[in-house]
């Protein structure tokens, strides 16, 4: 007779009413029922808050009306009842300060991207980590994808050869116009360095192309040579990126991000090219993954639990038979269950095998400040140095 294994108790720092990647997380966490809402500060607005709070079925005593209240107030409960893991879904100026707070207070930490405004600021944030015996993880969400997991596998496997040409491309539109001007809260704060960081579009999506190809060809970046633009009048921070990089096993890649293409939804997509062949991935198609040869027909690999072709990797993340489409939310659940899993297993170390955590969060605030150091410098090339 198999014993039940508790729910993981959660609460949120930011999400209230209007925030789409808040609703977001709640729907992610909740789809595989390993998680239970206990406790939120989910907006500055008290309003917000507490309508927020009421709609997901919280009583007002653990609708807190700041974060450092809900930590207090949550450590000081019984074990059994205080929140374990806290979730951060503000804008980024405080995703290393709560979460610097929270580890100390004895919690677990899910949070958005990007880990911190700056290096500068992330490192001390690290050393709080490695004192702790918390877990740490950041939602980069499309490496919770299983075909994502399949391509990598590929190339580990040597199925197309030495890795030569990586292309990954990620165009958005929806900052096409000066829509911040318009009223629109999210573009406001991704506008503003003090919220924000250096890095506008960059930062924003960049870093998730950026860390799609480091996953997928198995290698880090170790060169880059970078241009940025602002073509918004209006605009503090970038809004569009395109860089040449070369990476530690002899690839060589390009890489572009953009925020004005007019038209454009969510295509994040990546290119691998090895001597053998290459693999092609989509976000707007995640259930299909092109495999290329040189002397055998284009193949079409597509997910779905059972398919024999596939690996564990990519199965273990997969929910429905082939046919039944599985996108965003699902891909962001299994970063959830694996932390879940994770914490529930006691695993040593701060790291949940599966989810991106510290060190993921370092390459990628490395990478920002790399790109901004190129677009500014003089030098055909700049070194994309990681401190440990």
């Amino acid at each position: 007779m198999s014993v039940a294994v508790k729910k993981i108790r959660m609460g949120f720092v930011g999400g209230g009413e209007g925030a789409f990647i808040g609703q977001a997380h709640r729907q992610a966490a909740g789809l595989d029922g390993r998680f239970e809402l206990v406790c939120g500060a989910f907006s500055r607005d008290a309003r917000n808050n507490q309508d927020t709070g009421a709609a997901l079925g919280l009583c007002a005593s653990r609708c807190y009306s700041d974060w450092r209240r809900m930590l207090e107030a949550e450590r000081a409960l019984p074990v059994d009842q205080r929140m374990e893991l806290l979730i951060i879904v503000t804008p980024n100026h405080l995703h290393a300060p709560i979460a610097s707070q929270a580890l100390s207070a004895g919690f677990h930490v899910f949070s958005e991207k990007p880990a911190a405004l700056n290096l500068a600021e992330l490192l001390p944030l690290k050393a709080v980590l490695e004192r702790s015996d918390r877990l740490y993880g950041l939602a980069h969400t499309y490496l919770g994808y299983p075909m994502v997991w399949q391509a990598r596998q590929m190339v580990r496997d040597g199925v197309i050869g030495s890795v030569r040409k990586v292309i990954v491309e990620y165009p958005q539109g929806w900052l096409s116009e000066d829509v911040a001007g318009q009223g629109n809260k999210q573009a406001g704060w991704r506008d503003l360095p003090e919220q924000s960081g250096l890095g506008g579009c960059i930062g924003d999506i960049g870093t998730h192309a950026f860390s799609l190809a480091e996953f997928v060809a198995d290698q880090p970046i170790q060169h880059l040579c970078a241009m940025l633009n602002t073509h918004v009048a209006s605009r503090q921070l970038d809004d569009d990126a395109a860089m040449l990089f070369k990476m530690a096993d002899g690839a060589s890649g390009v890489l572009i991000a953009s925020q004005v293409c007019a038209g454009e939804e969510n295509p994040l997509k990546i290119r691998v090219y090895g001597d053998k062949g290459g693999l092609e991935w989509r976000q707007e198609e995640p259930s299909s993954l092109i495999h290329r040869s040189l002397d055998q027909p284009m193949r079409v690999l597509r997910s779905g639990v059972g398919q024999p072709w596939l690996c564990d990797a990519a199965t273990r993340r997969m929910r429905l038979p082939a046919g039944h489409p599985e996108g965003y939310l699902e891909a962001m659940a299994n970063l959830y269950g694996d932390f879940a899993t994770a914490i529930r297993s006691n695993v040593d170390g701060n790291v949940a095998p599966g989810v991106p955590g510290i060190d993921v969060g370092l390459r990628g605030m490395a990478f920002i400040e790399t790109v901004i150091a190129s677009h500014r410098g003089d030098t055909k090339w700049t070194e994309l140095v990681c401190p440990q």
